[in-house]
């Protein structure tokens, strides 16, 4: 019965997504020019993606190779590997395929109504939500019939997440590469040197800027989250034990190991039911002010959360466990609302952190960079307190099992949460699009509300994204601890090898911000030079008498993302297997320890910092200091080139870092039973 109800709610969940995706296909394209651009990013959106997957196909096929000759692992591990791959490509391919379907039709329903071009926009936002905890909960629940009589199920189950993980780096660091690359090169020569507005059809390379928003902030960020997803279910279920037989508890959580393995679905199957009630309870009026639209899609967000909460009761009361797991999970979802919350406080142009930023410009791109900068460093205050606060609470309330169903239960309401992420690029290429097309005024201000909105849930997302990262990694943490028959009294702070173990783990996200920010520097030089280039030698492209070469851009970022994404991925996949094996399992546990916590404050620290100086941007455009072509626009625009890459790519991108290193230790526990390491 329980693994019928899983089921039922992933077939509902892809059900009232392809309703979804219905509804927003048979909306009317638009004019021809309409078409015309939204073809353009169709063709280059799809030939990047291919060309990712093929790439990501080969090592995934490498790896998978490797997971099956290791003895202690075999081939059941590595067949949950690549069906996790499969899941998570497979997810973000759908989300991405309507996106990119959606734009011209956003355009197009925004010329009848703000509500109208909301609704298109957000509805297709929703198929990708709604698809990532879907195929998620579907895959988890293949994987249960294919491998749960097996005797080794629970180290079997972690190799499905270990293939969403895999995908997920390469997905988020390629599509971020390759989206700020575009981004920041359209910037610095379209609105910097040449002065021209944003979304211009003169830039060459604004065609690659919308393909970009579509392969990093839909299929990138889809990606992210569905690994968070399936980890935090995973890890809850190999804590199971720890819901049966703990002696921190006074009594047992749950009646058996079957219930601790259902619980966590059985929330997420919850989750996806309240998901889809908050989607269609998002609606707007025709005012175009930024509170009115935040306070619609906080209405659905809310819902959603409340009747998780209220499911989650329902499900802990009928599976005979212990209310106490019940206060666990409403630790979970509580977190989550008020991590986004204090995100869209710190990046929001509503209030006071983003306004100072805005100030700030008046004097210079210095002074703005520096006011970013000390923002997106106080930002981290609110959301890692509420993280401490919540641990110590779950713990309270259920051991560390506590600690994992907490992370299930802040992910429970993901399919709307990924819905108001997702939905952001695709008002953001609306509003390009109508740019590029000469529509009205009238409606490049209703999309602008509409962009400015997914820019604001955007960094929401991106906040909430990181809070599940947080607990996630802990739980995949504990997970490795139990698997490898750690105490916590064997990590001891005096012992060289734990020393040595959190110092490589703080410094791993370090050294991965800085690749990737290096790999942005390097490809946004590629398009400079490139959109410089067709300046020069096509001066008829600044009289409209020239058509730039868009297809250029897109292919150079295509190829340079590509290749760029390649390094980061490789050495986060072999870090923990390295210090594993050469320090030994203790030291791998510190190891994870010194990546989280350095990884979720750098995280933050970037998705803020770049979340305030792009709303500060938009402040200024709205025709404060100045407005648009002022000194002090200028300077937002160089914070906001700099925070790009921040927000897009590496802060992201560290998501997946943490959670990464944390599955790949959970999935070669079997092989560091009993070994001491080689040094």
């Amino acid at each position: 019965m329980n693994l019928f109800l899983v089921i039922l709610s992933g077939v509902l969940g892809l059900a009232v997504a392809g309703f979804l995706a219905y509804y927003v296909l048979k909306q009317p394209e638009g004019e021809e020019k309409v078409k015309e651009i939204s073809a353009a990013i169709k063709e280059g959106a799809l030939a990047f993606l291919g060309r990712e997957y093929r790439t990501m196909a080969i090592v995934i096929v490498i790896v998978a190779i490797i997971l099956a000759v290791v003895p202690a692992l075999g081939w059941q591990v590595s067949v949950a590997f690549v069906f996790g791959a499969i899941c998570s490509g497979l997810a973000g391919f759908v989300g991405m395929s309507i996106a990119i379907r959606a734009n011209s039709r956003t355009a197009t329903a925004a010329q009848k109504s703000l509500n109208h071009g909301l609704r298109v926009s957000f509805r297709s936002g929703a198929v990708m939500g709604l698809s990532v905890v879907s195929i998620g909960i579907l895959g988890l629940a293949i994987m249960y019939l294919a491998f749960g009589s097996d005797a080794n199920f629970l180290a079997i189950i972690p190799g499905y997440g270990f293939g969403a993980s895999s995908v997920a780096i390469f997905a988020r660091v390629g599509g971020g590469i390759f989206t700020k690359a575009a981004d920041t090169g359209a910037d610095i020569v379209g609105k910097i040197e040449k002065g021209i507005p944003e979304d211009d059809h003169r830039n060459a390379a604004v065609i690659a800027d919308f393909v970009g928003d579509n392969v990093g902030d839909v299929a990138g960020m889809g990606a992210d989250l569905f690994e968070s997803y399936v980890d935090s279910i995973i890890a809850t279920m190999t804590l199971g034990m720890i819901a049966v037989f703990s002696t921190n508890l006074d009594k047992s959580l749950v009646p058996d190991n079957e219930t601790a393995w259902f619980l966590p679905l059985l929330v997420a199957a919850g989750g996806i039911l309240a998901s889809i009630i908050g989607i269609f309870m998002i609606r707007v009026g025709e005012k175009l002010q930024m509170k009115a639209l935040l306070n619609a899609l906080r209405k659905g967000t809310f819902a959603a959360t409340i009747l998780s909460g209220i499911f989650a009761f329902l499900i802990v009361y009928f599976m005979d466990a212990s209310i106490n797991v019940f206060w666990a999970i409403l630790t979970g979802l509580i977190a989550g609302v008020l991590i986004g919350e204090s995100t869209n406080y710190y990046t929001s142009y509503v209030y006071k952190p983003t306004l100072e930023i805005a100030k700030s410009s008046q004097t210079g791109a210095g002074t703005n960079i520096v006011s970013g900068l000390a923002n997106g460093l106080m930002s981290t205050l609110i959301p890692v307190t509420i993280i401490v606060v919540a641990i110590l609470v779950a713990y309270k309330f259920g051991d560390i099992y506590g600690i994992a169903i907490a992370g299930v239960g802040m992910l429970a309401t993901l399919g709307i949460q990924d819905a108001t992420d997702a939905y952001g690029p695709v008002a953001d290429n609306a509003g390009g699009i109508v740019e590029m097309s000469g529509l009205p005024e009238e409606i490049r201000n209703r999309t602008d509300a509409l962009d400015s909105l997914g820019n604001t849930t955007a960094a929401t997302g991106k906040g909430y994204a990181i809070g599940a990262a947080g607990l996630t990694a802990l739980a995949l943490l504990f997970s490795y601890t139990q698997a490898v028959g750690i105490e916590a009294s064997e990590i001891n702070l005096l012992d060289p090898h734990v020393v040595a173990g959190l110092f490589l783990g703080g410094l791993l996200p370090a050294i991965f911000c800085a690749m990737t920010l290096k790999a942005v520097g390097r490809s946004s030089f590629s398009i400079v030079n490139e959109v410089r280039r067709q300046f020069r030698e096509m001066p008829g492209i600044m009289d409209n008498t020239q058509k730039p070469d868009y297809a250029r851009c897109v292919d150079i970022c295509t190829r340079d993302s590509i290749k760029e994404m390649i390094l980061p991925g490789v050495i986060t996949i072999l870090s923990p297997v390295a210090i594993g094996l050469i320090l030994g399992p203790v030291a791998l546990g510190a190891f994870l320890i010194g990546a989280i916590i350095t990884g979720l404050i750098l995280a933050i620290s970037f998705a803020n910092s770049g979340g305030s100086w792009d709303n500060a941007k938009k402040w200024v455009e709205t025709g404060a200091y100045g407005g648009k072509g002022s000194d002090a626009h200028k300077a937002a625009v160089v914070g906001d080139t700099v925070g790009d890459p921040m927000k897009d790519t590496s802060g992201p991108s560290l998501n997946i870092m943490i959670k990464l290193t944390s599955i790949i230790a959970l999935v070669i526990a079997p092989v560091l039973v009993g070994f001491s390491g080689l040094l």
